[in-house]
């Protein structure tokens, strides 16, 4: 990612694409389109005006912090009525939020003047450098307390902390409907997952995760792929088939899981396999 970068995404837009953490837009200047023809086009040339300028007003935040609407107007050459305008579509995106200004000192009549902040949502927006200190935390340990072996050993108990809830999401419905209820569970974490039929239905189903906020952690450390595979085996009960990762450079992580029969459903051994292609 370059620094200093964020995409924030505009009212009626896709949300983020990818959560580090989603595809970026770069921060430059108000676009300026020449017109282009069609309805379409034009339309999409605003789109994308629009999300440059939201950019800058984020950007803007970040870097003079809590601002008002009349110093944004005044740093980014805009007139309020825009700068409303697009702080409106930023709210509704969570990107930033309104706060009452802090008065130091004494106060004057009236009421104090709103500012705009960075929710922590849109602060993460922007590189912090949050993959690169978890890689940093994972290479330490592999170095110190074991190797390999030990950032299994965190992988494990870094997704077994976060099961519970899997787990109670699975155990509420009917065998059949696990995977769509492991996938609405995943999609409440961050994870954007879906269920679906595999090609061959009679089979079993695919789990998709359309994104992963770990994604490039994983790639040096796939110890952290093969621990969610070990999981969800567990949670369904039956072995499942990891097909591929955004990690290894996939566009989706996609988990096969066969057909579960009554028999395995009600075992306690049923066993948990994680063959298959696993990030190198």
């Amino acid at each position: 990612m370059t620094q200093g970068t964020v995409e924030v995404p505009g009212r009626g837009l896709p949300g983020f694409e990818e959560l580090r953490n989603n595809g970026v837009v770069k921060n430059v200047g108000e676009a300026r389109e020449t017109p282009m023809g069609t309805p379409q086009e034009e339309l999409a040339a605003g789109l994308r005006s629009d999300r440059s300028t939201r950019n800058r007003v984020a950007r803007s935040i970040l870097d003079h912090g809590p601002s008002t609407v009349a110093e944004l107007a005044g740093r980014l050459g805009l007139t309020q009525a825009a700068v409303r305008r697009h702080l409106d579509a930023l709210v509704a995106d969570d990107v930033v939020e309104a706060r009452e200004q802090r008065v130091y000192g004494t106060r004057t009549r009236g009421r104090p003047a709103k500012v705009f902040a960075l929710t922590d949502c849109g602060r993460d927006a922007f590189d912090q450098s949050y993959d690169k200190l978890a890689a940093d935390a994972l290479k330490w340990i592999a170095e110190r307390e074991g190797g390999s072996e030990a950032v299994a050993a965190f992988a494990r108990a870094r997704i077994a902390a976060q099961a519970g809830a899997y787990r109670k999401a699975i155990e509420a419905v009917s065998p059949d409907e696990r995977t769509e209820a492991l996938a609405k569970a995943l999609s409440a974490d961050g994870y954007a997952a879906t269920a679906r039929s595999a090609p061959l239905p009679q089979q079993g189903e695919q789990l998709c995760q359309h994104h992963c906020p770990v994604a490039h952690v994983a790639e040096q450390f796939p110890q952290l792929c093969e621990a969610e595979t070990e999981i969800f085996a567990e949670l369904l009960g039956t072995h499942v088939q990891r097909l591929a990762t955004i990690a290894h450079g996939d566009g989706v992580c996609t988990t096969f899981i066969p057909k579960i029969s009554h028999t395995q459903v009600h075992s306690d051994n049923a066993s948990a396999s994680t063959a298959g292609r696993n990030p190198a």
